[in-house]
């Protein structure tokens, strides 16, 4: 490796030109001409989604509610968190409650933010925003017509080791549960 690239490694891309291949009403595909620090240039796929809020609901301090679906792209059913796409004009908070409500019927007392990230560093431009949620009360459920949920409560030492064992693979649902471990002191 030349000494030159590591110097690189900070230096910003360009882009050159870019245009829409696909999108739909959940997500777009666009194709970027990029220059890369030391001047070539590469095609590059993006897939934007809109910002994303992912809830898990604690019924109380050892119990939290997860949601079961099958999942197309993955040809399974999985149990995960709520989780779902914010709005145009919606605050992350109004979102949280929004998705709580449609996938999972409840709502929260307490909203606690655990953490931001991005669900992938290089093809899919999407952020995601983690909260647990306390105090839940049923709510009136108005679910997405798209969703088929079931809905069920397990104690949080189980999706502990659900995690642990790869039997829940949501990037979101694995984050927020290794996170609200962390603050339990597990």
């Amino acid at each position: 490796m030349s000494a030159e690239r590591p110097a690189l490694a900070r230096a910003p891309w360009s882009t050159l030109s870019t245009r829409r291949v696909y999108e739909n009403a959940w997500i777009r595909v666009r194709e970027d001409l990029a220059e890369l620090p030391d001047g070539r240039t590469t095609p590059y796929g993006v897939v934007e989604c809109r910002p994303c809020v992912g809830i898990l609901p604690f019924l109380d301090a050892s119990t939290v509610v997860l949601v079961g679906q099958y999942r197309y792209v993955a040809r399974a059913f999985r149990w995960e968190m709520p989780t779902g796409a914010i709005h145009p004009d919606e605050s992350e908070e109004a979102a949280v409650q929004r998705e709580l409500r449609e996938e999972a019927g409840y709502e929260a007392e307490r909203l606690v933010k655990l953490c931001t990230f991005d669900t992938s560093k290089s093809v899919l431009d999407e952020t995601a925003h983690l909260y647990l949620a306390e105090g839940l009360r049923p709510a009136d459920t108005q679910p997405d017509p798209t969703e088929f949920i079931e809905v069920r409560p397990f104690p949080f030492a189980e999706v502990l080791r659900m995690v642990e064992t790869s039997e829940i693979k949501d990037a979101m649902t694995v984050i927020a549960v290794v996170q609200a471990a962390r603050r339990l002191g597990l």
